[in-house]
């Protein structure tokens, strides 16, 4: 073997230790590889870890009762959902409804009380969501005060019930049972890309003849046109 061919296998071998002892010199700190950004506290992840299982887990500390919620209600909901949970124009009905007709009801009323499954999961979406364009400004305590006047309209929970994360996950929904694991595919047809049809595709049916299409004014413009 030459002198230069000698050295070039030197050089090669003690360039590949420096740069696996660099790399793994790297790697063992605690610095982001592109130095762009910080590791979140602990602090900051419960900003973003809200979330309530079924079950209940995640429940804050905090209580209210149904007639805090009624008040908060009325201040802050009642405008889209109406003074008692009717619903406005397209926003959602919150109270009534029937489990019954989900299943035997040509277009049954999907409210909290005949539709949710779980209680703690009203506490989620509340909290999460609402009020409608000022969402995450409720404190627990009026989130868990909501939460028990619409259980409580609904004929869930007595008037004076207290809810906090043990009462609330203790509640059992009236369509409890509706919801079940289906192993089944709801995939009836096969995936396709491309020349999927023999013809041009043809329309049989529309979103507005459907009544998922919300059709009119909103509540506030029929208000002042009222």
């Amino acid at each position: 073997m030459s002198k230069w061919v000698k050295l070039s296998a030197v050089a090669i071998g003690a360039t590949a230790i420096m740069a696996a002892t660099f790399i793994s010199s790297f790697a063992e700190t605690d610095q982001p590889k592109f130095d762009v950004g910080q590791m979140p506290s602990a602090q900051e992840i419960t900003y973003w870890d809200i979330d309530i299982r079924p079950d209940g887990k995640g429940l804050p500390a905090g209580q209210g009762t149904a007639a805090q919620g009624e008040e908060i209600f009325a201040g802050q909901c009642a405008r889209c959902h109406g003074d008692f949970g009717e619903g406005l124009g397209n926003f959602p009905v919150l109270v009534g409804g029937d489990t019954k007709e989900l299943k035997n009801g040509e277009r049954p009323e999907k409210t909290v009380g005949s539709f949710w499954p779980y209680s703690p999961i009203l506490f989620d979406y509340i909290r999460r969501a609402m009020p409608f364009g000022d969402a995450q400004s409720l404190t627990a305590d009026e989130t868990y005060a909501l939460t028990a006047f619409i259980l409580s309209a609904n004929n869930i929970i007595d008037e004076d019930s207290v809810m906090n994360a043990k009462t609330l996950a203790a509640v059992k929904m009236p369509n409890a049972d509706g919801f079940y694991f289906d192993p089944k595919s709801d995939v009836k047809n096969t995936a396709c890309m491309k020349d999927c049809t023999d013809g041009p595709a043809k329309i049989t049916s529309y979103a507005r003849i459907l009544n998922v299409t919300p059709d009119g004014l909103a509540p506030k413009e029929q208000a002042n046109n009222e």
